[in-house]
C-alpha cells in the first residue's frame, strides 16, 4: 500500500471518546475549513489542519499527492443494520401496502418475510451471493465502508448456515468490513407456526450451536415483538447465544411496547434495534445499561410510520446510530445519505448529530470502533469526499447521493 497526502479539504469528523457519544456529547464533530489527511499502508497517520499536516509529510516519502479541491471529507459511513442478504425483490407486496393490505393481508397472500425466507431457502449459494453482491457494491457506492449484516431468511439450520456463509465470501470479496449476525430468530417458520416453543428449542439446541461452530457470525439477533418472540423466549434465546460466545443485539419495539428495550438494558446488548413503541422508563434503563439505539428511519418512511423519538433519547442520555435496515419488504434501501437526510428532516437530529450516529455510534454498536467511525491517527483511512462544503449537503440535496468518491483503507473503491 502507498503513503498518500489528501490535501485541500474540509474534514469533518466525530472525535472518539472511549465509548458511544451519547446526550450533548452527541454531535460531537471537529472540523477544519482547509485539512489534510495522511495515511500509510491504509492506516491514517496525520489529520488536521493542511499545515499542520503537510510539516509531517515533509519528513516522509509520499507516495501519491492528492487534491481534493476543497470537497468535504468524512468518515465512511458505516451501516450497523442490514438484512441485505436475500434473493428476491418483494415489489409486488410494496404496491398492496399502497393499495391499503394489512401485513396478514400479504401474508395471506404469501408475501411477507415467509416469502423471502421460501426464496433463500431455494437459492443456491452462488445466487445468494449474486444478489447480495450487487446490494452491497451499490451500497458502497452510496459511501457506505463497514457494514452489518444479518441471516434470518433461513430458519432453519442448514439454510442459515448458507447465509452466514455468503455474508462471510460478501467480506472477503468485497473492499468492505463486514459484521456476520446469526438471526435464525427472525419469525416462527411455517412448519412451526402451532408450535413456536419448539422452535426455540431448535434454536437454542441446534441451530445456535452450529452457528458458534461454524465461527462466522460475531452476534446473535432476536425479533422480540407480538407475534413472532416474546419477551422470555428472546430472553433464553440471547442468553443461550451469548453462552456459545455471541455478542447480542436485539430487534426491540417495533410496533408494540412489549419490553424489548427493557431486555436489551438487562442483558446489556449492545444495541437495539428499531424502537418505535419503546416506553421512557426502557428508554432511560437503555440509557444507564450504555445499550446504543439503533434507528431506521427509512423503515418507518417505507411503512408511513411515525419515526423513533430521536431527540428523547438524545436528551435521556442514549447513545443514537443510523441505519438503513436494508431489506426487500420494509426498507428496500441501500443509501446512508438517504438516512442521513430523514434523520435531519423527520427525526429532528442536527447535521452533526445525524454524522456522529452514522459514523462513530453506528462502529460501537458492531464492535469496529477501534478501526473506523472517525477520522483519527490509527484508525483505517476509510472516508468519502462530498459534492458539498459541509455533511449539510447530505440533507439539504435531497434526493441524490453526494458522495463523489469512496476511499477504503486510502484507496479509492467507488
Amino acid at each position: 500500500m502507498l503513503t498518500t497526502l489528501f490535501r485541500n479539504a474540509a474534514i469533518y469528523t466525530p472525535v472518539d471518546e472511549g465509548k458511544p457519544l451519547a446526550g450533548k456529547l452527541q454531535g460531537q464533530v471537529r472540523s477544519w475549513e482547509k485539512g489534510a489527511l495522511l495515511c500509510d499502508k491504509g492506516v491514517i497517520m496525520a489529520v488536521g489542519p493542511e499545515e499542520e499536516v503537510l510539516s509531517k509529510a515533509k519528513e516522509l516519502d509520499i507516495d501519491m499527492e492528492i487534491d481534493c479541491q476543497g470537497a468535504c471529507m468524512i468518515p465512511g459511513f458505516v451501516d450497523p443494520h442490514t438484512h441485505i442478504c436475500f434473493a428476491e425483490r418483494r415489489e409486488k407486496e410494496f404496491s398492496m401496502r399502497l393499495a391499503g393490505a394489512s401485513y396478514l393481508d400479504i401474508l395471506k397472500a404469501g408475501g411477507g418475510i415467509l416469502s423471502s425466507v421460501r426464496a433463500v431457502r431455494n437459492a443456491s449459494e452462488e445466487e445468494l451471493l449474486a444478489t447480495t453482491l450487487d446490494n452491497v457494491l451499490t451500497a458502497l457506492s452510496f459511501g457506505t465502508t463497514s457494514m452489518e449484516i444479518k441471516s434470518g431468511y433461513g430458519l432453519d439450520t442448514e439454510t442459515e448456515l448458507k447465509m452466514l456463509r455468503v455474508i462471510d465470501r460478501i467480506g472477503k470479496e468485497t473492499p468492505l468490513d463486514v459484521v456476520p449476525t446469526f438471526m435464525g430468530a427472525h419469525a416462527i417458520p411455517e412448519e412451526y407456526k402451532s408450535d413456536p416453543e419448539a422452535f426455540v428449542k431448535l434454536l437454542i439446541e441446534e441451530m445456535i450451536p452450529a452457528a458458534a461452530d461454524q465461527n462466522i457470525a460475531q452476534f446473535c439477533d432476536v425479533f422480540c415483538e407480538e407475534g413472532v418472540f416474546s419477551v422470555e423466549q428472546s430472553r433464553k434465546i440471547l442468553l443461550a447465544a451469548k453462552e456459545h460466545g455471541f455478542k447480542l443485539r436485539i430487534h426491540a419495539d417495533e410496533v408494540h411496547d412489549l419490553g424489548g428495550a427493557g431486555l436489551a438494558a438487562e442483558l446489556r446488548t449492545t444495541s437495539a434495534e428499531h424502537l418505535l413503541a419503546a416506553s421512557e422508563e426502557n428508554l432511560k434503563a437503555m440509557a444507564e445499561s450504555g445499550v446504543i439505539a439503533n434507528l431506521l428511519p427509512a423503515t418507518a418512511y417505507s411503512l408511513k410510520k411515525p419515526y423513533a423519538k430521536a431527540r428523547k433519547m438524545i436528551e435521556l442520555g442514549v447513545p443514537v446510530a443510523l441505519a438503513t435496515d436494508c431489506n426487500p419488504g420494509s426498507s428496500y434501501t441501500e443509501s446512508m445519505p438517504f438516512v442521513f437526510g430523514l434523520a435531519v428532516m423527520n427525526m429532528n437530529l442536527t447535521v452533526e448529530e445525524a454524522l456522529v450516529a452514522s459514523t462513530l455510534n453506528a462502529a460501537w454498536s458492531i464492535g469496529l470502533n477501534h478501526k473506523v467511525g472517525s477520522l483519527e491517527v490509527g484508525k483505517q483511512a476509510d472516508f468519502l469526499l462530498l459534492d458539498g462544503e459541509t455533511p449539510a449537503i447530505l440533507a439539504y440535496h435531497a434526493g441524490v447521493s453526494p458522495v463523489m468518491e469512496v476511499y477504503k483503507k486510502g484507496i479509492h473503491v467507488a
